[in-house]
């Protein structure tokens, strides 16, 4: 009798494991981040400008490229984690080096998060995923 229950508990937990595996791959592409994302903002001056990152995976690390103004941009310390992308770019302008620091929540197809110029309050960013 014992043994049949047991058996009963493994095929049912079986079953169980089976019917939430795909629920749990679906969360995990919702909140991945590997893609092109667009997005355009207006700068200070009230330029209207897009701009796309290139997010891609080789192994457990991550990597960024910023795409914009005819340049590609590799972006340094790179991670993910708890569904959160951040990264920084240095650039240089006028002899000066300005690190710029993303950080954006990742949900379905877009990203929301802050840019920080170190220059001020940060600025809203959103960025939707572009179809492959």
């Amino acid at each position: 009798m014992f043994k049949l229950q047991r058996v009963l508990v493994i095929a049912v937990l079986g079953i169980v494991a089976c019917w939430l595996a795909p629920s749990v791959r679906a969360e995990e592409k919702k909140s991945d981040p590997v893609g092109t994302w667009k997005w355009s903002f207006t700068t200070q001056d009230g330029q209207k400008r897009e701009s796309t990152i290139k997010v891609a995976k080789d192994g457990d690390k991550y990597t960024v490229t910023l795409v914009g103004r005819n340049r590609e941009t590799k972006a340094d310390k790179v991670e993910f984690k708890d569904g959160e992308l951040s990264f920084e770019v240095t650039r240089e302008r006028n002899g000066e080096k300005i690190t710029i620091k993303y950080k954006g929540k990742v949900e379905g197809d877009t990203i929301k998060g802050t840019i920080d110029r170190g220059s001020g309050e940060p600025r809203d960013w959103e960025a939707k995923r572009k179809a492959d």
